[in-house]
């Protein structure tokens, strides 16, 4: 079987890691991948995985690479490739392709329409107010005196909120998105949120259309500080389980959330095939939805399938095959740890083409994998490329053991500006 793999952040080589150890898979490209997905091979015959130069959201470049190599699937990893249309693009051409359709993946490309699907179908969320006129924010933000997540409706990269504890930060914030398009197009509309209180977790599901299977709980931590100080990245780290949910509120939190959900897809006639990503507030009210994902959470996928023990490969399959249903998720029961090595000044501008050392003697580690995100390949050297490079995950018996493993392999790796949070998990652990 051969599969194509779109995507080059840490995400995607955790896909990488997880689908080349399905022993259905000869041949397996990557578009573009990274330094560490080359590094990957097969477990069913040893072949490296193929990194293809052409960008996560060039449609046409990536369908005539399909129509010319004819993967037996196609994985997408990132969101804007969604929201571009790419499956709906290959179906088209009656290439097999892995991901939610165009009008699907609006559960993340659009907040408003995502807020709104919530508010017609009893999903509990927060109060909240569309807005395409930035008076008309302001006074909503006014009605909760400010204390407000501010959320452009379009995709940021992970960054499109801010979150807003007085009148002054909000109509900033508003100011920010709506007139000085700090977020381009994507900040043309926005959504007004009440601001939750609890904690904040991540949960995964697995849809074929029709049914779900949902994941256990994990954590992120977006702000780039210990503390939960600074701004709002893309993620510094994560673990899983977190201890919030028991398995009887997780099932609650399918019933309240997840079901609704698939009965509100059904009644618009919406085909979800692949995996939605809520996260959740834990209220004093019980669980709300902060917002939907229409992809695998980054750094979230990197624990996740650290503790999977399926075949990536048939529950990706089934999810298109619209067979989920004869499927059971199985975990390991060890707990898993990220820990995310971002360049310095990220979120913020930062330097590229710094060599990192220490990789070899980190994956050396037991239950160690370092899952390569914004990296590159200089010469003979592995040089940072992105803002977030490297997302160093580990296992162990429990949540302390896993955080220990995976602050002994960060202590391994070095690359100049280095930049960590050395609390991941530790909510947890309290």
């Amino acid at each position: 079987m051969k599969l194509l793999l779109i995507g080059s952040g840490g995400r995607e080589h955790a896909l990488a890691w997880k689908l080349a150890q399905s022993p259905k898979l000869t041949r397996m490209w990557c578009a573009p991948g990274n330094a560490g997905i080359a590094g990957e091979r097969l477990a069913g015959n040893g072949a490296a995985v193929e990194c293809a130069p052409l960008g996560a959201e060039d449609l046409p470049g990536l369908l005539k690479f399909a129509q010319e190599q004819r993967p037996d699937l196609t994985v997408v990893g990132p969101d804007n490739p969604l929201a571009l249309g790419i499956v709906d693009l290959f179906q088209q051409h009656g290439l097999p392709i892995w991901g939610p359709n165009r009008r699907a993946a609006q559960f993340e490309s659009s907040k408003v329409f995502a807020q709104e699907f919530m508010e017609k179908y009893g999903i509990p969320t927060a109060r909240a107010g569309a807005f395409t006129v930035p008076a008309e924010a302001s006074r909503f933000a006014a009605s909760l005196g400010g204390r407000c997540a501010v959320k452009a409706d379009g995709l940021a990269l992970g960054k499109g909120v801010i979150i807003c504890k007085d009148m002054a930060q909000a109509d900033a914030a508003i100011d920010e998105i709506m007139v000085k398009e700090a977020f381009g197009a994507a900040g043309r509309k926005l959504v007004i949120q009440e601001l939750l209180e609890g904690t904040e977790i991540s949960l995964h599901v697995l849809c074929d259309g029709k049914s779900a299977r949902l994941f256990p709980t994990s954590q992120d931590h977006k702000r780039a500080l210990d503390g939960d100080a600074g701004p709002n990245t893309g993620g510094m780290g994560t673990y899983s389980p977190t201890p919030f949910l028991t398995d009887t509120h997780l099932g609650m939190a399918y019933n309240d959330i997840v079901a609704p959900w698939l009965k509100g897809c059904a009644a618009e006639g919406i085909d979800f095939r692949g995996v939605l990503y809520p996260g959740l507030m834990l209220t004093a009210q019980g669980p709300k939805v902060l917002e939907f994902n229409a992809r695998f959470g980054d750094p979230e996928t990197q624990v996740y399938l650290a503790r999977l023990e399926n075949d990536l490969v048939e529950l990706l399959l089934a999810c298109v095959e619209g067979t989920l249903d004869r499927h059971t998720l199985s975990w390991k029961p060890a707990a898993a740890v990220c820990v995310v090595m971002a360049s310095g000044g990220y979120p913020g501008s930062y330097a590229k083409g710094k060599p990192i050392s220490g990789l070899d003697e980190a994956n050396a580690l037991p239950d160690t994998k370092v899952f390569h995100a914004g990296t590159a390949r200089a010469g003979n050297q592995v040089v940072t490329s992105g803002g977030r490079v490297l997302g160093v995950t580990a296992l162990g018996r429990n949540l302390k053991d896993a955080q220990a493993a995976a602050y002994r392999a960060v202590e391994r790796i070095r690359f100049e500006g280095a930049q960590f949070r050395r609390d991941i998990a530790s909510k947890a652990l309290k």
